[in-house]
């Protein structure tokens, strides 16, 4: 992102301050704020914020959720009906437009709620320092977070994970995790003091600066509150990265759809209006027609069936552990054949296992494991990063030697973040063993001799053999610790640093991540439904490719950070094709790999969970967090999993293509039907005096079968169309629309004529509104089911219940109108039952027609397409 985020400027201007006037500018001071002070700034900032923060998220989802291309369809015909005086039916369209607004609303709201769970759940207080008044010696109390304000003096420990900005003031070893703010999967260290190089470096590389959604992992330290809330550096940067445009497949989809079907809109309602305005010179009732053509062009119901799909896909969702934060993303799940994952934490379980321990020759050796279990059973100090590991080495020992408890403890010279090494001394009868442990170069600065079958070497006698020995266990991926030991007598003076010296090196400690459960078994499942899995991660080339190897992935070509900056957009374009890993990125190059995969024709899906994370979640079409991710993260995603596991993406791949393949069944098959009506108007205009269907018959009609389909959520997918992405793209639609819409027009003007000649149409014109009426939606509801898949519409591919069922309720209640008491204000009339029985035979044989050119289609479609006929979603192309 090139746009910087607000908060950064202050935080770079408060790194270089000195401690005077940092606490001069927070009015604030070592001792803390007062009680008083305290409360005051809660109550005109935090609250504040609060409140403007939550009426800017309802703005939010309402503009949204008006912002769709099908429900300004909508409003304009409503604006139509109003200007005509056609109160009922202008009523009747907003009813419709407030629906489908109402429904998304909700359910987006339903998701808010779960994220604002999923964050109180987390622990919130932070330990800060006050005083009861002016005057009064400082108190440290835990406080919420909510509590906590800018200028506050908070004190750091271990485990504690900053929920705000910081700036550190006095620190003592402090080692914190930000791997989540910058990628580096080291601990990192703070200090009081800045380095010189800072001004040129991102943010979070300050030494004086503490995050929010940084850890501490080891020391302690005293800071300055600097920023809580969106003014934090994670929030401000979700700010500035919402600020983008974005338009993921499915609004891309959405708006190809309906701007289809506003350019069949406009094409065929000037059409129908002269051609009858000729005919009989009434412009009046042409213009009367034409509204007629419009309403049966708009799929009234479409926002509510989409929406109601959506809702539908995200409460399915819920149930599998995954909170919807966007709905439309549902369907970009679906389309989705790209899906970009992070590997620590995603592929592995982000924690450090022992693998085995090797000697100086590269054999396996169990004495380098077992030293190392010595030191750990006595260390004071907690390692992070490999101390569990460790601890479990003592079964490692060789068979003849003691257990590793049976030493006694002489003296610790602890980690540090300078030295990155530590040592334990402990008694061995009358001797001393000192065991050196840690970073191997830092290990190796300390050696004078390697250990060898041969017994103890100069080093210089064999560099070459211990030096391929490390290199091989990096290439493979390990993360390596050195072990080296001094043996010497007894002594009464303390150790200290300065003893680490002439010591002898072991071998080297092996440790892994290992994956997730059935990680493989899920990337094969997803690649089975037409999803390749790439890895992004900042991590080492060598331990991103073991991590690929590992679970699966075939490893054709890597990509690293430094090879990015030199390929254009086209060169990093053709990379995309045969790259499975791509490796030591920064935050903007994830983006940019993302955007690449986009530019390639992919609808591309990204796991992300810090804030390093949020350029390429923003930029992806589905982004994906956890719910251990930062506040930022599950903020910017849209899609928040509870259980972190790549199993439960596969299964909303699948809920994504089901709400997919439910509502393109809707918009084929209702366009369509549509499209059939208006040629059909046309064609009345030319053939019968009268207007053959009026406006309100057309829109009751239209929502009879419309309230129909909104069983459709519940409706059965065929297997074969889970196979593959599917794409809300208006591919098809066109020749979809005129195939099936010309067919609707035959069997209607067949019925035009039978109701005018031989059921007294041509006398009453109420007789041959109502039979049209009745015709039209039947036809409709019945092809649908026809339609609905690319086989025939039984046995395992039959219907649902509940799309039967509403089926048959609606076809009911369009048969009971014209005998009704609402006949009369629909201007109906009752129907024989010749004609009834004309009407229902005449549907049946066009619903078997319907059958019959879908399957002439689909074999005649070109064997590259074959796969695309097992839904009318992509029939015709």
């Amino acid at each position: 992102m090139n746009d910087r985020p607000e908060a950064e400027p202050t935080l770079r201007a408060s790194a270089a301050m000195s401690s005077f006037l940092l606490y001069r500018s927070m009015d604030s001071g070592p001792a803390g704020l007062t009680e008083a002070e305290a409360a005051r700034r809660v109550t005109h900032t935090m609250s504040e914020n609060r409140h403007r923060t939550a009426a800017v998220r309802s703005l939010r989802r309402v503009g949204l959720a008006l912002g769709s291309p099908f429900v300004a369809l909508l409003a304009g015909l409503d604006i139509v009906f109003a200007v005509l005086g056609d109160a009922g039916a202008a009523i009747t369209v907003a009813a419709m437009i407030l629906l489908a607004v109402a429904l998304r609303l909700w359910q987006q709201g339903r998701s808010s709620r779960a994220v604002a769970a999923l964050r109180r759940s987390i622990p919130s207080t932070m330990t800060v320092r006050r005083r009861a008044a002016d005057g009064d010696p400082a108190v440290e109390r835990e406080v919420p977070v909510d509590d906590v304000v800018a200028g506050d003096i908070v004190v750091l420990r271990p485990g504690d994970a900053l929920p705000v900005d910081v700036r550190i003031v006095t620190a003592l070893d402090l080692l914190v995790d930000q791997s989540t703010l910058s990628g580096e999967s080291l601990p990192v260290g703070k200090s009081g003091e800045e380095a010189p190089s800072f001004s040129t470096r991102p943010v979070p590389a300050s030494s004086r600066l503490c995050l929010a959604g940084t850890t501490v992992l080891a020391g302690s330290a005293t800071a300055v509150v600097l920023a809580t809330g969106a003014a934090t550096y994670a929030r401000s940067l979700v700010a500035t990265a919402r600020r983008l445009p974005r338009r993921s497949s499915f609004d891309r989809g959405v708006q190809s759809v309906g701007w289809t079907l506003i350019r069949f809109m406009l094409v065929m309602i000037p059409s129908v209006m002269v051609i009858r305005g000729l005919v009989d010179g009434s412009w009046a009732q042409a213009a009367v027609l034409a509204v007629a053509v419009a309403v049966g062009l708009t799929p009234e119901m479409l926002p509510v069936v989409v929406t109601s799909n959506l809702a539908r896909g995200a409460m399915r969702m819920a149930g599998q552990k995954v909170i919807v934060n966007r709905l439309n993303a549902i369907a970009d799940l679906g389309a989705m054949d790209v899906l970009c994952v992070d590997k620590t934490g995603t592929l592995t379980e982000d924690r450090i296992v022992y693998a085995h321990s090797l000697n100086t020759a590269g054999r396996l050796d169990g004495a380098p494991a077992w030293y190392a279990a010595i030191a750990e059973c006595h260390r004071c100090d907690v390692d992070i990063r490999y101390g569990e590991a460790i601890t479990a080495l003592v079964t490692e020992a060789p068979p003849d030697q003691a257990g590793a408890g049976e030493h006694t403890k002489i003296a610790e010279i602890g980690f540090d973040y300078t030295r990155r090494r530590s040592t334990m001394v402990v008694a061995d009868g009358a001797a001393h063993i000192l065991i050196c442990r840690g970073d191997p170069d830092r290990v190796l600065e300390c050696c004078s001799r390697i250990r060898t079958d041969h017994g103890d070497i100069e080093m210089s006698h064999q560099d070459e053999s211990w030096r391929l020995v490390l290199g091989d266990c990096h290439a493979r991926g390990f993360q390596v610790q050195a072990i080296a030991i001094r043996r010497g007598p007894a002594r009464f003076e303390k150790y200290g640093a300065r003893d680490e010296r002439d010591l002898v090196l072991l071998g080297f400690l092996c440790f892994l991540d290992p994956l997730r459960a059935n990680v493989s078994d899920t990337i094969a499942t997803l690649e089975t439904h037409g999803v390749g899995v790439r890895i992004l991660t900042g991590d080492a080339q060598a331990v991103a490719v073991d991590a690929a190897v590992r679970a699966g992935l075939d490893v054709a070509s890597v990509v690293v950070g430094d090879d990015l900056e030199d390929l254009d957009e086209d060169q990093l374009l053709r990379r995309t094709n045969d790259t499975t890993v791509f490796a030591e990125l920064t935050p903007d190059q994830k983006a940019r790999v993302v955007t690449a995969f986009q530019r390639a024709g992919a609808v591309v899906g990204f796991v992300g969970d810090g804030l390093n994370d949020i350029a390429a979640l923003r930029a992806a079409d589905a982004g994906i967090a956890a719910d251990t991710s930062t506040p930022a993260a599950k903020s910017a995603a849209d899609f928040i999993l509870l259980d972190r596991d790549l199993g439960v993406i596969a299964d909303g791949v699948l809920e994504g293509r089901r709400t997919v393949a439910n509502t393109l069944k809707y918009v084929r098959v209702t366009a369509s039907s549509n499209f059939g009506n208006a040629l059909s108007l046309v064609a009345a205009s030319a053939l019968v005096p009268i207007v053959p269907i009026l406006p309100v018959q057309l829109l009751v009609q239209n929502l009879l079968y419309d309230l129909a389909q909104l069983a459709l959520p519940w409706d059965h997918v065929d297997p074969d169309y889970l196979s593959r992405p599917r794409t809300w793209r208006s591919d098809g639609l066109v020749g979809f629309i005129v195939i099936f819409g010309l067919l609707s027009s035959v069997f209607d003007v067949f019925t035009f004529g039978a109701l005018w000649f031989a059921f007294g149409g041509d006398r009453d014109h109420a007789v041959f509104q109502s039979g049209w009426f009745l015709e039209g939606l039947l036809s409709q509801l019945l092809v649908v089911l026809v339609l609905r898949t690319g086989g025939a519409p039984w046995g395992r591919r039959r219907p649902s219940l509940a799309v039967i069922s509403a089926t048959v309720a609606a076809a009911a209640a369009g048969c009971w109108l014209p005998f009704s008491p609402l006949a009369a204000e629909l201007h109906m009339s009752p129907l024989s039952p010749a004609c009834c029985s004309f009407i229902g035979a005449t549907v049946l044989v066009y619903a078997a027609a319907a059958h019959v050119v879908k399957r002439v289609l689909a074999r005649r479609q070109p064997r590259a397409r074959a796969a695309r006929s097992a839904s009318p979603a992509h029939l015709p192309e």
